[in-house]
C-alpha cells in the first residue's frame, strides 16, 4: 500500500502561501538612480543647483528694487567738471625728444545733487599732447556735499621723453607758430556716493578735457585768452 494521506475532511484548503520575502535597504546606488538626502538632494545635486539659482535670482531682484527706491528717492545727476584757467609757461620738444613742461591747471566740480555727498578718494591728473602722456599729479582726497562747488588745482611740472609720430609732431609745430597749445588734461577717478547713512562702492569715472592753451606771453601777442572748458565724464 502506498503511503497514507491524512484525513483532510473532504475540504479544499487551496495552495499553500509561501513565506514574506525580506527587503534588504540598501544606501547605495540601485538600477542606476541615485538616493540622496530627500528629493530635493537627490540626482547628483541637481537640486541643490536650483536652489542657489533661485536664490541668486531672488538677491539680484531685491538688489534692483533697492537701486530703483534709492534712485527714485535721491534723484542722482551727474557730477560737472570745468577747466577754469590753464597757464602754460614752458613747452618746449628738444631734438632729443625731450620735453620740458610747466602747467597750471584749475578746476571746478560741480555736485548738483540735494541729497549725495561725494567722496572724492582719488583724483590723478594726467597731461597728454596727442596721445603721449607727458605728466601727472595728484590731488588730496576730499569729501564734497550736496548742492556744492569745489575748486581744486594742481601743476603739470618736468621733464619726459616724449616720442611724437608724424600727426602730432606737425601740430605741435602749427602750435609752437602760433603760440596756442592743444593740450589734453585727463582725470583718473575713485569715488564714493553717500545718500545719507549709507555709502557706495567706488566708482572710477574718467574725465577728459580738452583744452587750447596760450603759452607764457602769448596771451598779449596773440589777443588768445584761455577760455573756461567744459569736460567730458565717462562713467
Amino acid at each position: 500500500m502506498g503511503d497514507r494521506q491524512p484525513h483532510l475532511n473532504g475540504a479544499y484548503y487551496g495552495p499553500s502561501i509561501p513565506p514574506p520575502t525580506k527587503t534588504s535597504h540598501s544606501h547605495g546606488r540601485r538600477g542606476g538612480g541615485c538616493c540622496c538626502l530627500g528629493d530635493c538632494l537627490g540626482c547628483c545635486g541637481c537640486c541643490i543647483l536650483s536652489v542657489i539659482f533661485n536664490i541668486l535670482i531672488a538677491l539680484a531682484v531685491v538688489i534692483g528694487i533697492a537701486a530703483l527706491i534709492i534712485w527714485l528717492i535721491f534723484r542722482p545727476n551727474a557730477i560737472k567738471f570745468h577747466v577754469t584757467d590753464a597757464k602754460l609757461t614752458q613747452f618746449t620738444l628738444g631734438t632729443d625728444n625731450n620735453l620740458q613742461y610747466n602747467l597750471n591747471l584749475n578746476f571746478t566740480i560741480r555736485n548738483p545733487n540735494r541729497r549725495i555727498g561725494v567722496y572724492y578718494d582719488q583724483i590723478e591728473v594726467r597731461g597728454y599732447y596727442g596721445d603721449q602722456r607727458f605728466g601727472a599729479s595728484n590731488i588730496l582726497p576730499f569729501y564734497q556735499g550736496h548742492k556744492n562747488t569745489s575748486v581744486v588745482g594742481t601743476n603739470l611740472v618736468g621733464q619726459k621723453l616724449v616720442v611724437l609720430n608724424g600727426g602730432d609732431r606737425r601740430d605741435l609745430e602749427e602750435d609752437v607758430k602760433s603760440g596756442i597749445y592743444r593740450v589734453d588734461a585727463k582725470l583718473r577717478l575713485k569715488i564714493r556716493f553717500k545718500f545719507g547713512l549709507i555709502k557706495s562702492w567706488k566708482f572710477r569715472p574718467k574725465i577728459r578735457c580738452d583744452l587750447k592753451v596760450p603759452l607764457g606771453s602769448s596771451n598779449s601777442t596773440s589777443g588768445f585768452q584761455f577760455q573756461r572748458t567744459k569736460c567730458d565724464v565717462d562713467f
